[in-house]
Parts: C-alpha cells; structure tokens; sequence
C-alpha cells in the first residue's frame, strides 16, 4: 500500500469530542477519547446550541489548524465532526487529502486501514446522494408550484400598495426607521423595497 492511499498514523494522537446543547457533557466522549489513548490535553471539544457552521465552532477549527500530516484524529462517533452528512463528509475528505488518519470509536473507522477508507468512502457517497436527492426533491417542487401557477420563492412582505407608499415617503424625506415603523416591517426590507424601485 502506498502512503498516498493509506495514510499512517505516527504522529500525534489528537481527540474531538461536541455536544449540541450546553446542558450536556462532554464528559462521557472525553473519558471515552481518553480511554482510547488520546491524552486529556490533546482533546478539542465544543459545546453548541441551535445550526452551527464549522466557523462557530473553535474546537473543530483549532484542532483542524493543529492537525498534520500522520496525526490521527479519535472522535467517538462521525457525527460528532458536523450536524449533517455532507459537513461530517467534507470535514472527512479534507482529513484524507492532508494524510490524517479518522478513527471513530462507535462505526470501527480507521482510515489507515483499506476497511477504513472503504467505509468512509461508502458513508461520502451516500452524503452526496443525499445531497443531490434533496437538491431533485427541491427542484420537483419548485416546477410543481410553477405548474400549479403558485409563487416560488419567499412571499413579499409588502405588497405593490405598501411598496408604493414606502417609496412616496422616501420621497418626501422619511427615514428608513420611520417608514419601517409606519409599516410594520424592518428596516432591511424598506431599503429592499426601495432598491427594487430604483432599478
């Protein structure tokens, strides 16, 4: 086996463990992380609430920075490495093309291993798949309604009436806040508006 294929792992062993909500503990992963053989000082976790970007997650990104080539990254489960198939698939693909090994405690992954790499390209392509049936799903709906002779998109939030009153009392001087006020909406959808009139 080449080391291009099957990266090895003789770097530093690394953990990462999250919990979505603040209330939970991180305390189950890390002792499972540590039992694993992850030193406590080399576990990255996070604690998040609500839909997350790989941004709003520090621990991810730190361990990310820190991680090089023959490191071995030790999660408990791959779900932990994002909050939907296609995150924890890119999160994933770009460990295998910078040479670090993924082992996840739960599925038995280790992509030093070619059982490893098979499992997770299996799990990347039924991440694409998903992706691209929800895209289809998306699309079929979008010609359905069209077909139906129904809006598509986000309903406006005013009408060709209040949009007309919005630009007259733009036009004699109003402010944004004072419009958005007078008509019950925000202050981004007034200049919204107000863009949209002028071209």
């Amino acid at each position: 086996m080449s080391t291009a294929t099957a990266p090895a792992a003789n770097g530093t062993l690394l953990g990462y463990c999250r919990v979505s909500t603040g209330h939970q503990s991180l305390d189950a992963q890390a002792d499972a992380l540590t039992a694993a053989g992850v030193e406590p000082n080399r576990i990255y976790s996070d604690k998040l609430t609500g839909m997350s970007t790989r941004e709003q997650r520090p621990g991810l990104s730190r361990l990310l920075d820190y991680a090089r080539e023959g490191d071995a990254i030790t999660v408990v489960g791959i779900d932990r490495l994002g909050r939907n198939a296609a995150e924890v698939m890119t999160t994933i693909r770009e460990l295998g093309e910078r040479g670090i090994v993924l082992r996840s405690l739960r599925e038995g992954i280790d992509t030093s291993t070619a059982a490893g790499r098979m499992v997770a390209g299996v799990l990347a392509s039924l991440a694409e798949l998903e992706l691209e049936l929800g895209r289809e799903r998306r699309t079929a709906a979008r010609e359905a309604r069209r077909a139906r002779g129904q809006a598509i998109g986000r309903p406006k939030v005013l009408d060709g009436q209040k949009a007309a009153l919005a630009q007259r009392m733009h036009t004699s001087g109003e402010s944004a806040t004072t419009i958005a006020a007078a008509l019950g909406v925000s202050r981004a959808t007034v200049y919204r508006v107000l863009a949209e009139a002028v071209s």
